[in-house]
């Protein structure tokens, strides 16, 4: 019966916005912002944990908003994975569907997000390695419930002070079922695929961002800052070289057929020029070995890559991942 109780709320202002939140939830303190809300850290005094609170930017201003708003609702609440964040409390202060406007999302405080971490340090190649070893752990677990997250990027990826990551935000993920739409994911850690509008993509899609983040964090630049749309896919293909004519054949827009094919031949330049001083084993496994580094061929999380690429961890951290 107390579980139906209505917590008393209070109103604060913090960077111009007002925040309305249960009495539990002390200590407000603003963490960051984007385009589809803003976090504060608070004091939990019922668990007495430190935890983020995220109140959703306009969350039913239009149907493609309250969609996003439900679909990580729906996704957080079933996600229970090491690094994958987790949703402790969502509420509301609206009384009722007539005032039911704002949405606020509670889950573990982590540290810095990788994106503020690259650009204050240099990270060793054993933090590059137990990172990204856990952003596969945490995509295998995403993807073995058929989810795709189609936006993965440093600022979605966040680490406590002992290194521990969690895959954060799912308002873009969609069920490997469902028809996808192009426009997904930043620009920057976009695949191929999507800026080429195939409605059927897959899981590799999120593997093509790894890739990117793997990249960014040997060498401490981004590694395709395209300017816009087309310029994304020049850099991708001034690197990879042009993808082969039995792929461009498949390819299921007409435009982006007659785009590729339009466009001079370009030959895959030698990765070892590109990352320069960058570990050897990252090169090989990332970027040398045609399997994996083949910019139109993408691996599955389960697949040999993962498992060679960390073996230097430990052999119980192999098998986790496998």
């Amino acid at each position: 019966m107390s579980q139906n109780v209505r917590p008393t709320f209070y109103r604060q202002d913090l960077n111009k916005t007002t925040w309305e939140v249960p009495e539990r939830y002390q200590n407000l303190s603003p963490v960051g912002s984007g385009a589809y809300g803003s976090v504060c850290s608070a004091y939990d005094v019922k668990t007495g944990l430190r935890v983020a609170v995220k109140k959703l930017s306009r969350p039913f201003q239009s149907i493609i908003h309250a969609k996003r708003t439900y679909r990580e609702l729906r996704l957080l609440k079933h996600m229970k994975h090491e690094n994958v964040i987790g949703l402790l409390d969502v509420f509301t202060p609206g009384k009722s569907l007539t005032e039911f406007e704002d949405v606020y999302m509670v889950t573990h405080l982590m540290g810095a997000d990788l994106n503020n971490i690259v650009k204050c340090q240099k990270l060793t190649d054993d933090h590059v390695q137990f990172l990204i070893y856990q952003i596969l752990r945490g995509l295998k677990y995403i993807h073995s419930a058929d989810i795709i997250h189609r936006d993965l990027k440093p600022s979605n990826l966040a680490v406590n002070e002992d290194c521990e990551l969690k895959i954060l935000d799912f308002g873009l993920a969609r069920h490997t079922d469902d028809e996808m739409t192009g426009y997904v994911a930043t620009r920057w850690y976009r695949a191929p695929e999507i800026m080429l509008n195939w409605m059927h993509y897959n899981m590799t899609v999120d593997i093509w961002s790894v890739g990117c983040i793997m990249a960014e964090l040997l060498t401490g630049r981004t590694l395709f800052p395209g300017t816009d749309h087309i310029n994304q896919l020049q850099q991708i293909m001034r690197l990879t070289g042009t993808p082969p004519a039995s792929l461009i054949s498949r390819m299921p827009s007409h435009e982006a057929r007659n785009y590729i094919s339009s466009l001079p031949f370009m030959p895959k330049r030698k990765f070892a020029d590109v990352f320069i001083g960058a570990n050897p084993l990252g090169k090989f496994l990332f970027l040398d070995e045609p399997a994996a580094c083949n910019f139109w061929l993408p691996l599955a999380v389960s697949s040999n890559i993962a498992i060679t690429l960390f073996f230097t961890i430990s052999c119980t951290s192999v098998v986790l991942l496998a």
